[in-house]
């Protein structure tokens, strides 16, 4: 049994958890147990008699609230549950302060003059002078906290916090969607008795504070303006910035430590805004971009949700409820705390599919289950033996175990997969803040947002997008003046799309701006020692010079460019997940790069090559053609190997048993086969003895052994059993030809 609280200010805190349960069922102008709710505060005050004095003031300011009517016929008006709603959570965060000797919050300024007191209220917005005493130090773990509870509080948290920003931004181009306005209200609402579940009380009084402001607007009683949204964000960034830490900390990382958060600036602005006072910018957004996260969801311990990432902001969202919620004043509009989502992603009249949160190294261990089945099921097909039993029960039970395996693998890579949308969505707050510190107007379009990719491949392409989508706001979208010299609209327009394209997913950013200058880039290179300047370029050529590490073309080193880093990170991080980047320039109309990325990286589709006894894998995304060379095509020159021509081209041949050290059959290049690969826009001709075929494998790891090699990607287990190592096309690609040797 739990030791009862010893020290007053824990004594207060039980206290105030009484009290925010009894005032849930009070309902305004009905008979209700007013009066206990004078008989705890009553407990209370002497209890916070050594308190500082704000906490007095507030307590003095409830037990005005609570006079008259209550203590006559127990009946509270509509005016004093809200009073009291606000106060308790407030009352909450102030105990724990004076508990932890930190500085107690100063009351509204409302509740100041109700209690007669003269201590100085917020009466204006915060200003960056404020920010030691209004910047308060916050724990972020309570002491009892089921460690359960609270990962799934996190993983909720993240739908939450997309919901929010989405909606807020839907509602900077239309302020009166109501059903919007409903949405993040509910939001902020769920927060709310979340965290109050969990006895979070900072974050508690945060989205009470928040949701108060919506709830004006929701009421028509105020207009949302930009003052309002930008604030409203900036909440919405510090509740981020209060989950991320807490799924650090139940991932073991610092776990007990302290951050500070602006949240009794961000509570001063909103009495300030919801008092008819002008707001002026307070403090910079402390949002973490996609490009450098202060904690990914990912990495922690917590549960990631198989399905769509986040339902549309206008769609409410069903739920079946797994932990109870303290009740609120609005019980009925208050969606269920701690829920199994069930999310439609299909439009409203569809269907809502179950949503069931899984670990993740759960499901990469189903997924690897399922791979070494499906080999296993391969090589019991293939087997010799077998084939030789003429069997019709034993061959109509193989095939059923074929198919039965195919649609198991097909549905459990299914699991893996979720749509872009939420990726694509984050785009809309880092276009929105580039456009406001680039002094630019920027309209960002998605398209293709239900494309569903595996989820590592989405993770790894949030960073290539927020690179390009940057560089597509700092240097290709113009000024508004600079536009309309050029006959343009003043303001730009970035388009974000994904679709599939021949077994893969094509992600394109493009936008209508100034497009890239190849004389300049070309001048550039040059001038950094990065092309030879007798070296002559075709245009695909000068324009991919922008993906070399230490290129960039701004003149002056800003918060957005000119360090040079940036689209060699894109390059290298497409690549890694075995994919690849191409970009195409318009003067003056635009610029568009395209990124081609493999659906999923447990299987690739790959042709399947012989050299010698051995069997190599090369991923069809990077093949081009393949083809038998006739004799004489080959050349060679000094210091550059062999070479042969591919469609007028004179491209670099490897002999890959050579390179690999592998005893071929053919050694007249017009007696085997040549297969053209490509990285970038770079290509190679690998020389193999024949094409065996085309087929889907599972990839594996080569483990440490092999970790200073560069050859291969990986290695699959073939349908006889024997294992074909995946070929790394991008190192080949880029091989030298060693010095003195006239082969590559």
């Amino acid at each position: 049994m739990a030791e009862p609280p010893n020290s007053a200010p824990q004594q207060a805190d039980a206290l105030l958890q009484q009290f925010g349960l009894e005032l849930a069922f009070v309902e305004p102008g009905r008979p209700t147990a007013g009066a206990s709710l004078v008989a705890i505060v009553g407990k209370l005050q002497p209890l916070c008699g050594q308190a500082p004095a704000p906490i007095g003031v507030a307590i003095a300011a409830c037990l005005r609230w609570l006079d008259g009517s209550a203590r006559s016929a127990g009946v509270l008006t509509a005016t004093d549950l809200e009073n009291l709603g606000a106060w308790q959570p407030w009352m909450v965060t102030a105990v724990m302060a004076w508990d932890r000797g930190q500085a107690v919050p100063v009351p509204p300024e409302a509740w100041v003059a109700a209690a007669g007191a003269t201590i100085p209220p917020p009466n204006r917005l915060a200003t960056t002078s404020d920010a030691d005493v209004l910047d308060q130090p916050v724990g972020v773990l309570p002491g009892d906290l089921d460690e359960e509870l609270g990962q799934m509080f996190c993983a909720e948290a993240q739908d939450l916090l997309q919901d929010i920003e989405q909606g807020v931004l839907t509602l900077e181009s239309n302020a009166q969607d109501q059903s919007t306005i409903d949405t993040v209200f509910r939001a902020f609402h769920t927060f709310k008795g979340n965290s109050s579940m969990l006895k979070l009380a900072v974050l508690q009084r945060l989205a009470h504070e928040l949701e108060s402001l919506l709830d004006q607007v929701r009421r028509g009683k105020m207009a949302l303006t930009r003052d309002s949204i930008d604030l409203i964000l900036k909440g919405s960034d510090v509740i981020r910035q209060y989950v991320d830490e807490m799924s650090r900390q139940l991932g073991g990382v610092d776990r007990g430590r302290t951050i500070r958060l602006p949240v009794q600036r961000i509570i001063a602005d909103v009495h300030a805004l919801l008092a008819g006072k002008p707001a002026t910018p307070v403090m910079p957004a402390t949002r973490a971009t996609p490009a450098t996260p202060a904690v990914a969801a990912s990495t922690v311990v917590a549960p990631a949700v198989i399905a769509p990432e986040v339902a549309a902001p206008e769609v409410a969202k069903p739920a079946v409820a797994v932990a109870v919620e303290l009740p609120t004043r609005e019980p009925e509009r208050t969606p269920p705390a701690m829920t199994a989502e069930m999310v439609s992603t299909e439009p409203a009249v569809a269907a809502p599919a179950g949503v069931v949160r899984v670990d993740t190294l759960k499901l990469d261990s189903l997924i690897d289950l399922v791979g070494e089945l499906v080999v296993a099921q391969s090589q019991v097909v293939q087997s010799q033996e077998l084939k030789g039993i003429a069997n019709e029960h034993l061959a109509r039970s193989l095939s059923q175990l074929r198919s039965i395996t195919s649609d198991l693998q097909r549905t459990a890579m299914s699991l893996r997969m979720v749509p872009i949308r939420g990726t694509f969505r984050k785009m809309t707050r880092l276009v929105r803040d580039l456009a406001g510190d680039l002094g630019k107007e920027i309209n960002l379009r998605l398209e293709g947002e239900e494309t569903e990719l595996d989820r590592t491949v989405v993770e790894e392409l949030s960073d290539p997008l927020v690179h390009m989508i940057r560089n597509s706001a700092d240097h290709g979208i113009e000024l508004p003046g600079e536009r309309a010299a050029a006959g343009k609209p003043a303001a730009g327009t970035i388009t974000l799309k994904a679709f599939h394209q021949g077994g893969f997913i094509v992600v394109q950013i493009e936008d209508d701006g100034r497009g890239l200058n190849t004389g300049r880039i070309l001048a550039k290179a040059v001038e950094r020692g990065l092309v030879n300047p007798q070296e002559s370029l075709e245009e695909s050529q000068i324009l991919d010079l922008i993906f070399m590490p230490g290129f960039s073309t701004a003149e002056q080193v800003t918060g957005l460019s000119g360090r040079g880093v940036g689209m060699d990170v894109v390059r290298r991080n497409i690549e890694k997940i075995r994919g690849k980047v191409e970009v195409e320039s318009v003067p003056g109309k635009g610029t568009r790069f395209t990124t081609y990325v493999p659906l999923t990286l447990a299987i690739i589709e790959g042709l399947l090559v012989g050299v010698g006894d051995q069997r190599y894998i090369i991923p069809t995304l990077s093949v081009q053609e393949s083809f038998r060379p006739l004799p004489g095509t080959v050349t060679t020159v000094q210091g550059r190997g062999e070479l042969i021509s591919v469609r007028g081209r004179l491209t670099p041949l490897l002999r890959l048993g050579r390179h690999l050290n592998t005893p071929t059959k053919a050694d007249d290049p017009s007696r085997g086969i040549v297969v053209v690969v490509e990285s970038g826009q770079d290509s190679r001709c690998l020389f193999v003895d024949e094409l065996i075929g085309k087929q889907e494998v599972v990839i594996k790891s080569l483990g440490d052994v092999f970790r200073d090699q560069h050859a291969f990607a990986g290695a699959a287990i073939l349908g006889d059993g024997r294992v074909g190592l995946i070929l790394d096309v991008n190192a080949l690609v880029k091989l030298k030809a060693p010095a003195g040797e006239a082969a590559a």
